[in-house]
């Protein structure tokens, strides 16, 4: 979705890739997506985005290494994350609907991105939190052992309001549970 949306913003020259696609898609000649894993990847690019992709991927220190390979000396990196230092972590600990294990391999912290980022050779430029209502609402699901879905109707209208009020605070004060790390090579 984010690549499409790019491209009708006017990008171009744009790759994506999906191991389990079934096979290579292209769009336009400005749009291609792959059936690659990120270590099948060579060139280099001007940027790099993982949305919702890093905590579902192995060894992280390989994937920070491989990432910094592929860019370009002034390129830049966008990971966005679930993070664990965040408020709805304390809060709902093994009910915070952003552990989806199984699915989440590794848990980050800000912390543990920065440490990445130093060992592969890049800085962090800056970190915002976009974390919505849906900590609250699915977390809240999970502590009343209800499985999660995108229904929330359990929840008033009121609640709602108050889960997104309150997820927009914690972002601004960089303790919400999704974070966008924006990366650079040192």
């Amino acid at each position: 979705r984010v690549i499409l949306s790019m491209q009708r913003s006017g990008f171009s020259n744009l790759t994506g890739i999906d191991p389990f696609l079934e096979n290579d898609l292209q769009n336009t000649a400005n749009l291609k997506i792959l059936k690659k894993d990120l270590f099948e990847m060579s060139g280099q690019y001007d940027f790099i985005m993982l949305h919702h992709a890093f905590e579902h991927m192995d060894h992280p220190d390989q994937v920070f290494c491989k990432l910094r390979e592929l860019l370009k000396p002034t390129g830049k990196l966008l990971i966005r994350i679930p993070v664990a230092n965040s408020y709805a972590w304390r809060k709902y600990r093994t009910h915070w609907f952003a552990l989806d294990a199984p699915r989440h391999l590794f848990l980050h912290t800000t912390h543990s991105i920065h440490l990445l980022a130093k060992q592969a050779g890049l800085k962090i430029d800056s970190i915002d939190y976009d974390s919505s209502f849906v900590q609250f609402a699915s977390s809240e699901k999970y502590l009343r052992d209800i499985p999660f879905s995108d229904d929330f109707s359990m929840f008033s209208k009121k609640q709602m309001c108050d889960f997104s009020k309150e997820a927009a605070r914690l972002n601004s004060i960089g303790d919400g549970d999704c974070a966008c790390f924006y990366l650079s090579v040192k």
